[in-house]
């Protein structure tokens, strides 16, 4: 299989992932409900209409890097020398090395995460679970960048802005939950 096609096969299967993960958040979201209304919120704090301005580029951005990634690690894997896929021959899945079944699974935990989060805020209406949820999301998107970048570093790169808008997401859940004890 080509390099090409091997990407188009990875992309459709990361953008379904992310799009799950999307419709699951959007689903979840309620930013005109009297409880979310009610909330103390920073100055600072988007407009609601802000956020699925900046999540649509950036669910774009981590299908893009996770099937950047994949790819990567298809072809490594097909250009592994004899000896080693001798030597990891019980953990090889056709051609694709150890390394590719970990970047799905990296994957999958951080978007089962990005998914987690709307729900424990909005329906749960519970900002401190929530933001207890977000600093896992954190950790599992720093290592998701730093896993992609080591088989792609343009993958990892392409994560930055994610990380970053998390990050953002964390300060801007704890400034709530602070305003919020209830």
């Amino acid at each position: 299989m080509g390099l090409k096609s091997t990407f188009g096969r990875n992309l459709l299967g990361t953008a379904a992932a992310v799009t799950a993960t999307a419709v699951a958040g959007g689903l979840a979201t309620d930013p005109r409900s009297d409880w979310y209304e009610g909330l103390r919120k920073p100055a600072w704090q988007p407009p609601p209409q802000a956020f699925g301005l900046v999540w649509t580029p950036l669910y774009a951005l981590i299908a893009y890097a996770g099937a950047r990634a994949l790819t990567a690690a298809d072809t490594s894997a097909r250009a592994a020398p004899a000896g080693e896929r001798a030597r990891d021959a019980a953990a090889w899945t056709g051609e694709a090395k150890p390394a590719r079944s970990g970047l799905i699974r990296a994957l999958g935990v951080n978007l089962a995460l990005n998914a987690a989060w709307t729900p424990l805020f909005f329906r749960a209406r519970s900002p401190r679970l929530a933001l207890a949820e977000i600093a896992l999301l954190n950790v599992s998107t720093l290592a998701l960048v730093r896993r992609f970048a080591r088989v792609d570093r343009r993958a990892g790169l392409a994560l930055l802005p994610y990380a970053a808008w998390t990050g953002f997401a964390t300060a801007l859940n704890g400034a709530i939950a602070a305003r919020n004890p209830r």
